[in-house]
């Protein structure tokens, strides 16, 4: 990047220091955690709509969708996380291949699983291998989306269902006996006060969310701890310019700087949140902030 840069061996010190920070693999390294702060700005609202929408399912009185809405819930949760960012995610590429395959392959004679091989004609690859690079970090991202919305927002259904039930039905029947539909109450009345009970159990899981980054690895993407782990092992003078010991344990240290800050950060402002959420609320935190104004 620096005019003096240009010849590595002859550097020392903190000019050595520059250089070495600021190579393209490094870039690689700084890119990589915003493209952790944007699976996690992407993620928890898609994770929010799964979850509102399982909630809502589970509470159906429609059987075929409660059972549905009961069942993604208990599905997800009685599995471990890990083996869904292993199988899923090789599934439903597949799956989508397989789909593509019988659309735009003009030989299907050929089965697609041969054993425990799976081969679709060129055309049906997703993306295709002739795509520029940015189309498969693309397609990685949002698989990874998809996967760890759909496992969160099943903890997140859970938490809005346990919500929904929380509110006092009281304040349902009132809203019926002033003569609002069942719909109008669920908007109005339901919906607007399940938050302030649903907000710890979805706080923990934003936390969740952001320890759970490091399984970006498993779906084939290159997020902070690969590049921690790449960039901090000992490189010889043969094969790097900027030769240097196991340093793992320091850009690990700067991993750990990052979430305990990025979580401090969350914490602040979810504590904000709930604060202003439960105004007004026949809540323990709504009746400390009435007596506080009193």
């Amino acid at each position: 990047m620096f005019e003096y840069c240009a010849d590595p061996t002859q550097l020392s010190g903190l000019t050595w220091l520059s250089c070495y920070l600021t190579t393209g693999t490094h870039f690689n390294f700084y890119w990589s955690f915003v493209t952790v702060l944007m699976l996690l700005a992407v993620t928890a609202p898609v994770a929010l709509a799964f979850g509102f929408g399982g909630a809502m399912a589970a509470r159906s009185h429609v059987l075929p969708l409660s059972i549905l809405g009961k069942g993604y819930i208990a599905a997800v949760r009685g599995v471990p996380d890990i083996v869904y960012f292993l199988f899923f995610v090789i599934a439903l590429d597949q799956g989508l291949e397989w789909v593509k395959h019988l659309f735009v392959c003009t030989d299907l004679s050929q089965p697609v699983w041969n054993g425990t091989e799976f081969r679709v004609c060129p055309e049906a690859k997703v993306p295709l291998a002739t795509s520029p690079a940015i189309w498969h970090s693309a397609y990685a991202f949002g698989l990874a989306v998809f996967t760890f919305a759909l496992v969160f927002g099943a903890f997140a259904a859970n938490v809005l269902y346990g919500a929904m039930q929380a509110v006092p039905r009281a304040q349902l029947e009132t809203a019926e006996a002033y003569g609002m539909t069942p719909r109008q109450v669920f908007r109005r009345v339901l919906v607007p006060q399940m938050w302030v009970y649903a907000l710890p159990g979805l706080s923990n899981l934003w936390l969740i969310l952001i320890k759970a980054t490091p399984l970006l690895f498993l779906l084939g993407i290159q997020d902070i701890v690969y590049w921690a782990r790449e960039l901090g092992s000992a490189k010889t003078s043969g094969n790097n310019p900027y030769p240097h010991g196991d340093w793992r344990v320091f850009y690990f240290l700067a991993l750990l700087v990052f979430y305990l800050a990025f979580t401090r950060v969350s914490e602040v402002f979810l504590a904000r949140l709930t604060r202003r959420l439960s105004h007004g609320q026949a809540t323990l935190g709504g009746e400390q902030l009435r007596k506080a104004g009193a």
